[in-house]
């Protein structure tokens, strides 16, 4: 097993809450950008979306999610930290039962707590480390993968069932922030090492921009034209397995601890992917209120 240092506990402790944070802004902007009448289209859509409180507070949401996981990547590995993010599903369970009042089955509450443990052991086996130091260089052939996979996915979100398309576009906005996180803890390094004024100039802040714009988009895509289940989970699955090659191809992070210990981590990992599809199809496609019978 793998010692936890302090800078472990602090990153462990801001994943969750940025897992919680996404969890409240996925949430509250696919409620209100489903509330609208569906005749609506461009700038009267955005019109009527600026106007609703849920969608506004889905951007309050996702600005603490930003400041929790700039925290969380600047003091330890992406792939300790992204795997974490998992937990958004099982946090979103806890939304939909106390405050949508969405009746959750069996199934999706087991499938939750098995991907809890998996995730926990995984954490128990896993200590990784990175080298801080990159170019520019080093991100080409990275960005240029996931631009090519966004691609791909944005061809297959045009067309296909709401479902289909819920889930291409939640790939997409996956990778972006994926790629999104690896630019995060760039800056986050230079913001240390030069301070505001140095980050503001260098390349990876404005590839950060761009990045977050781009995943924003898909994201608000992915929320508008099918269930949440599956643009969230398709977000929440891709985005940790994305988050660990990058981190590996960019980072060099490497695992620490034994072979057993390396096998332990990776099944763990597996199983709570695994878990997390069982409570994709356990899951409600709709964020209705389960409503009571009525009495006889």
């Amino acid at each position: 097993m793998s010692t936890v240092t302090t800078h472990d506990v602090i990153a462990i402790v801001c994943a969750l809450l940025t897992a919680l944070a996404n969890g409240l802004a996925v949430t509250t902007q696919h409620i209100a950008s489903t509330s609208s009448d569906s005749r609506l289209r461009g700038w009267r859509f955005l019109v009527y979306l600026l106007h609703h409180p849920l969608w506004l507070f889905g951007w309050l949401a996702m600005g603490a999610s930003l400041l929790f996981q700039s925290l969380a990547l600047h003091f330890a590995a992406m792939s300790l930290v992204q795997p974490l993010l998992v937990t958004e599903l099982v946090l979103a369970l806890v939304l939909r039962r106390f405050w949508l009042r969405q009746r959750v089955s069996g199934r999706a509450w087991m499938a939750s707590l098995v991907a809890t443990l998996a995730l926990a052991l995984f954490l128990a086996m896993v200590a990784a480390t990175s080298s801080a130091t990159t170019s520019i260089t080093t991100w080409v052939a990275p960005s240029a993968w996931s631009v090519a996979a966004v691609a791909l996915m944005f061809l297959g979100g045009l067309r296909g069932s709401p479902s289909r398309r819920a889930s291409c576009w939640g790939a997409a906005t996956a990778v972006l922030w994926a790629l999104e996180a690896a630019l995060i803890k760039e800056c986050t390094d230079v913001l240390a090492g030069r301070g505001f004024s140095g980050l503001v100039v260098h390349w990876s802040f404005c590839a950060f921009v761009l990045c977050g714009v781009a995943g924003l988009l898909c994201e608000q895509s992915a929320l508008h034209v099918g269930p949440l289940r599956n643009s969230q989970t398709a977000i929440v699955v891709v985005d940790p397995v994305v988050s660990v090659a990058l981190g590996i191809w960019i980072f060099h992070e490497r695992l620490g601890g034994s072979l057993l210990a390396h096998a332990v981590a990776f099944s763990s990992l597996v199983v709570a992917l695994a878990a997390t599809a069982v409570l994709i199809v356990a899951t409600p496609d709709n964020l209705a209120a389960t409503s009571r019978p009525s009495p006889r």
